[in-house]
């Protein structure tokens, strides 16, 4: 990578930690005559939006996959055939919707049970005080008895 290549990926990257740090920071909008290219780029990006920008090489493994992870796509894929969502809601729901923290910070299944949770409430078919008692439900189911 060229040094003006570095340098003008540098500045991206710091203008997008500006408009998209995990914890928000407040400040003034700028006028539109104040945004520069790399300014507009910054702020039309979404975290999940990462084709054709510069990374560093990443050693690929194999991972033994978990066992929720399948459960999550079974449960899923079920809310989309009984017409609770559809795929085009799903991904915007578990990659734009959601902010860098959460986007960075949630295993890739745990995305989709977000985003699935997000839109049985939106959509009205359960209430969030049922959901979090569900929750609660199976949370006690799984403890270890003391």
């Amino acid at each position: 990578m060229s040094s003006t290549t570095r340098e003008r990926v540098l500045r991206h990257l710091t203008a997008v930690a500006d408009l998209q740090p995990p914890v928000q920071k407040t400040g003034k909008a700028p006028y539109p005559t104040e945004i520069t290219s790399e300014l507009f780029r910054a702020y039309t990006r979404s975290p999940h939006d990462v084709g054709g920008e510069f990374d560093v090489p990443c050693e690929w493994t194999e991972e033994e996959h978990e066992a929720w992870g399948h459960r999550a796509y079974v449960t899923t894929e079920c809310l989309a055939w009984r017409g609770a969502w559809c795929a085009e809601e799903r991904r915007r729901m578990q990659n734009v919707d959601l902010g860098t923290t959460q986007y960075l910070g949630l295993p890739y299944y745990g995305r989709w049970l977000l985003s699935a949770a997000r839109i049985l409430v939106d959509g009205h078919h359960v209430t969030l005080t049922e959901l979090i008692n569900k929750i609660d439900e199976v949370k006690k189911r799984h403890e270890p008895a003391r």
